[in-house]
C-alpha cells in the first residue's frame, strides 16, 4: 500500500484496581496441558508458531526504542523485575516481592538462582548495571523518562536492590513492568560499551545477539523479515510450550488474512476491523478481540507553522467528525476520545468536555488566524491500512474548511526516527499507556523534557502543563493526582497537540488450533502458555 519510496487506580491497572479483562485467541476452556497436543523437544507440548506482524521490530535492545512490534518480541526474550497479567494486575517476575519502606524507597528482593541464556547469572548488580545504563545520556535511552526519578540502585545483598526516588512515586512498580524495564545480562551491558569506545552506536551488541532470562531466547533476524526465536529448555520458571516462535513481517492486510486462511502464519496482528467478518465466517479461524488501554491520534507539529498557532490546531480538532472515522474506518470498533487516557486508566477524566465538531467554528478560527482560504500541509502515516485510511479520510474533510492535505505513508522505522527529529508537519500515530497510570499516558507525550523520540513528537512546550505532570508524579496522593491529571487533560484539550481520534478494541486474526494466547490491554501478546494443538 506505500505509495511514496521515503524511508514510523494508585495507577488503576497499577497496583490497587485492575482493569479490562483480556479476550482469550484461543478456547477459552481449552487447557494448555491437554494430552492431545503435540510433544515438542524436550517433552514439551509445542508447534512452531508462526505470528504475521504488520511491521518489524525496530531494536532487540530493550533500552533503545520504545514501539509495540519491538516489544512483542523482546518479552519474550528478555523479563522484568515485575510483571503484568491478562488483568493489568502487578505479579513478581525476576523480583519475587516489594515493598515501599518510606516515601522515596522500595525494597526489591530478587529471585535466587536464574541465569542467562549465555548462562551468566542475574542477581542485584545485574539490576543495578541495567537502571543505570538506561539513565546513562551517552545511551540516550528513549526509556529513560520511566525511571528518571530514580536517584541510586543501592544494592542490600546479592539478591535485594533498594530504589532510591528523588521523589514520592507511587507508580514505580508498574514502570518496572514497563518493556523497557526489561533486565539485560552484565556481561552484554559491558560488551555494548566496550563496542561503543570502538566507535559502535549504543545497543548494538545487545540488537544483534539479545540475551535474556526469557522463556524464549533469539534464534536470528532476517531484518525486514522474520524474527525467530526458540524454546529456552534451562527456563528457571515454567517452561513455554512451544518449540518455537517466528514473527513473521507482512504488511499488507489481505496478505495476512492469505497466510491465516492458508496456515501459513497461524496468528496475525492487527486484524483490520473490516476483515472480522471475513475471519468470523472461516470455519477454522477465530478473531480475538481485546479492549485496550491506547489512544489513536493525529499530532501536530508545534515548531512548524502554521501548527505553532493554537487556533490552526483547534480549527483542524473541530473540523474532523472523529464518528465518521470510527464507523467508517474501524467498523465502529472503537470509542470517541475526548482526550488522551482512555477509560479506566488512573487519571481518566469523565467529565472532560473535548473540542465538539464544528466545521464553521473550525472556519471562523482558520480566518481569525489569517488563513481564510486555508493552507496545504503534509499528514504521514505508516502503512497500516486504518492509519492511511484515517489520512485520506481527513483529507477529504480538511479540504472542507480549505486545507490541501498531502498524503504520505512511510515505513514504519523510518517514521519513528523522523517524527523524533521533528521533520512532520502532521502524523497519524498511536500511543499505549502501558502502566495503567496517567504518568505513562501523558508524561512521555505532553512533558518538555521529553521531546522527539521519548514520545513528546508534537514538540509540546508549556509551562503549565509540565507543572501539573511534575506535581502529578510527585505526589503520592491519589486524590491529589486525580485533581492534578484532571487539570492536564483540560490543558491538553484548550492547547490541542493532538486531535484526539479513538481508544480502540485490538483484534487479532487466530487459527482454531492455537491454544492458550492472550493479549493485554496494550497490545503484547502473551506466548508462554501458547501450544499449537494437532
Amino acid at each position: 500500500m506505500r505509495t511514496w519510496n521515503r524511508s514510523f487506580l494508585v495507577t488503576a491497572f497499577l497496583v490497587i484496581l485492575s482493569l479490562l479483562l483480556v479476550a482469550c485467541a484461543g478456547e477459552p476452556d481449552e487447557s494448555p496441558n491437554d494430552d492431545n497436543a503435540e510433544q515438542g523437544e524436550g517433552g514439551s507440548q509445542g508447534g512452531d508458531l508462526v505470528i504475521a506482524t504488520q511491521a518489524d521490530a525496530v531494536s532487540l535492545d530493550p533500552h533503545a526504542t520504545n514501539d509495540t512490534p519491538s516489544a512483542n518480541v523482546r518479552i519474550n526474550i528478555f523479563e522484568n523485575l515485575v510483571t503484568q497479567d491478562e488483568n493489568m494486575e502487578l505479579q513478581p517476575s525476576l523480583a519475587e516481592s516489594w515493598e515501599q519502606i518510606d516515601d522515596t524507597k522500595w525494597e526489591f528482593k530478587l529471585r535466587e538462582g536464574i541465569t542467562y541464556h549465555d548462562g551468566s547469572v542475574f542477581n542485584g548488580e545485574v539490576v543495578k548495571a541495567n537502571i543505570e545504563r538506561i539513565l546513562d545520556p551517552d545511551i540516550g535511552s528513549p526509556v529513560a523518562f520511566m525511571y528518571d526519578m530514580v536517584t541510586e540502585v543501592e544494592i542490600v545483598d546479592d539478591y535485594t536492590v533498594r530504589f532510591i526516588t528523588d521523589f514520592p512515586f507511587a507508580p514505580l512498580p508498574a514502570h518496572l513492568a514497563h518493556p523497557g524495564g526489561q533486565m539485560v545480562s552484565m556481561e552484554q551491558i559491558e560488551e555494548d560499551y566496550a563496542a561503543m569506545e570502538n566507535g559502535e552506536q549504543p545497543g548494538t551488541v545487545i540488537n544483534e545477539n539479545p540475551i535474556g532470562t526469557g522463556p524464549f531466547q533469539f534464534e536470528k533476524w532476517n531484518t525486514g523479515q522474520s524474527v525467530k526465536l526458540a524454546n529456552n529448555e534451562n527456563y528457571w520458571g515454567e517452561p513455554a510450550l512451544l518449540d518455537t516462535v517466528t514473527f513473521k513481517v507482512v504488511a499488507e492486510d489481505l496478505t495476512r488474512i492469505s497466510e491465516l486462511t492458508t496456515g501459513d502464519s497461524h496468528v496475525i496482528t492487527p486484524l483490520s476491523p473490516s476483515d472480522v467478518e471475513q475471519v468470523e465466517n472461516t470455519d477454522e479461524l477465530n478473531v480475538g478481540r481485546q479492549e485496550s488501554s491506547s489512544l489513536a491520534y493525529i499530532g501536530f507539529n508545534m515548531e512548524k507553522e502554521p501548527f505553532n498557532d493554537v487556533r490552526v490546531r483547534q480549527a483542524i480538532s473541530m473540523a474532523i467528525d472523529k464518528e465518521e472515522i470510527i464507523n467508517g474506518i474501524y467498523d465502529g470498533v472503537g470509542i470517541p476520545a475526548k482526550g488522551p487516557l482512555a477509560p479506566g486508566i488512573f487519571g481518566h477524566d469523565e467529565d472532560l468536555d473535548g473540542l465538539e465538531y464544528n466545521v464553521d467554528e473550525a472556519k471562523a478560527l482558520l480566518e481569525e488566524a489569517g488563513y481564510p482560504d486555508g493552507f496545504s500541509a503534509t499528514i504521514w502515516s505508516n502503512d497500516d491500512r486504518q492509519r492511511v485510511d484515517t489520512a485520506t479520510n481527513v483529507q477529504a474533510q480538511l479540504a472542507e474548511i480549505g486545507i490541501d492535505l498531502e498524503v504520505e505513508i512511510m515505513e514504519w522505522g523510518a517514521m519513528l526516527e523522523e517524527t523524533a527529529n521533528g521533520e512532520h508537519e502532521m502524523m497519524v500515530f498511536g500511543w499505549t499507556t502501558v502502566t495503567g497510570d496517567a504518568d505513562n499516558g501523558m508524561y512521555p507525550l505532553f512533558h518538555s523534557d521529553n521531546l522527539g523520540a521519548p514520545g513528546n513528537r508534537t514538540f509540546t512546550v508549556d509551562e503549565e502543563l509540565d507543572t501539573y505532570l511534575d506535581e502529578a508524579r510527585q505526589t503520592a496522593d491519589p486524590d491529589k493526582r486525580l485533581e492534578l491529571y484532571s487539570q492536564a487533560q483540560e490543558k491538553l484539550v484548550e492547547i490541542a497537540p493532538f486531535v484526539y481520534l479513538l481508544h480502540q478494541e485490538y483484534l487479532l486474526g487466530v487459527r482454531n488450533e492455537v491454544k492458550g494466547l492472550t493479549q493485554l490491554p496494550t497490545q503484547l501478546l502473551q506466548l508462554k502458555n501458547v501450544y499449537i494443538e494437532q
